[in-house]
């Protein structure tokens, strides 16, 4: 099993900027695939950004050169800095690790921009 804590969600301008964290505990191993992904009211759940099992990571093109995925493997850590954000950013935002054999997801914080 892999738990994951997500914290830094809340409420900002359009154009501000938000970080996001996700610690990983549990039966979890550097080399396992983990990023963000998010879901807004009446959409599907979309991915945001991640890194791969390799290292290289993907970003959604309507995030790429405002959003910035990060992680500190001594920290079992990944983050997400959101720049430049838009009101159509706004979403519940789940951390996910997928492992060999299953996919697991973070509680989901909140992210509200307001025009």
């Amino acid at each position: 099993q892999v738990q994951l804590v997500e914290s830094g969600g809340g409420l900002v301008q359009a154009g501000g900027s938000l970080r996001l964290s996700c610690a990983a505990s549990g039966y979890f191993f550097s080399s396992n695939a983990m990023g963000w992904y998010r879901q807004a009211p009446g959409k599907q759940r979309e991915l945001v950004a991640t890194f791969t099992r390799g290292g290289s990571t993907n970003y959604a093109d309507s995030v790429k050169g405002r959003f910035t995925i990060s992680r500190d493997i001594a920290k079992n850590t990944v983050y997400l800095q959101m720049n430049s954000l838009k009101p159509e950013d706004t979403a519940v935002y789940f951390c996910w690790c997928g492992t060999n054999y299953n996919d697991y997801w973070g509680q989901g914080t909140q992210v509200t921009v307001s025009s």
